[in-house]
């Protein structure tokens, strides 16, 4: 696993009020990685943080010692046969590297194994890959794109019933 989180890092849901910066974060973490505008409209409904989404429970954020000072968030589908989708996994780009999004996965796999889950699959931004096979998260397959038709992603499954460990054999999908 990475390096423990900072003491002054903590989870918390997500609440209410929250939703429209919470969509911000989104998109400036989506765009630190080089994507143009074009690509970012295609996005935009998959990178909105709905909240009907926070009323449920299912976001979580990573904050510094002001609760209000996030840095990153997460956010869950509703379970189904014994399925959890980690629907969103984002860090604030001055964050990146900071082990925010460590902490939100660990705790992310913590609640869907509270709610019954017993795997959490994943359909990563290339640009994440490498971050989900290091926290342990096995490569399924390249699966279509939710938001950008003709896209190939890389798909993933977590287990949440065992302890994380990091992946022995990481698969270096491409990048599409």
């Amino acid at each position: 696993m990475t390096a423990p989180m900072p003491p002054d890092i903590a989870i918390r849901a997500a609440q209410i009020h929250e939703a429209e910066a919470l969509t911000a974060l989104c998109r400036r973490s989506k765009r630190h990685w080089g994507y143009d505008d074009t690509f970012m409209a295609c996005s935009a409904l998959s990178l909105a943080v709905s909240v009907d989404a926070i009323a449920e429970a299912r976001v979580l954020v990573a904050h510094g010692a002001d609760p209000a000072a996030i840095v990153g968030m997460a956010e869950l589908s509703p379970i189904a046969d014994g399925l959890i989708e980690l629907e969103k996994l984002f860090v604030d780009p001055p964050a990146i590297g900071c082990g925010a999004g460590a902490v939100l996965f660990k705790r992310a796999a913590a609640v869907a194994r509270e709610r019954g889950a017993r795997t959490m699959v994943i359909l990563a931004d290339p640009n994440a890959a490498a971050f989900y096979e290091k926290i342990g998260a096995r490569f399924l397959e390249m699966a279509p794109s939710d938001a950008i038709p003709g896209r190939q992603l890389p798909l993933y499954a977590f287990d949440v019933t065992a302890p994380a460990t990091p992946s022995a054999a990481p698969h270096t999908p491409p990048r599409s």
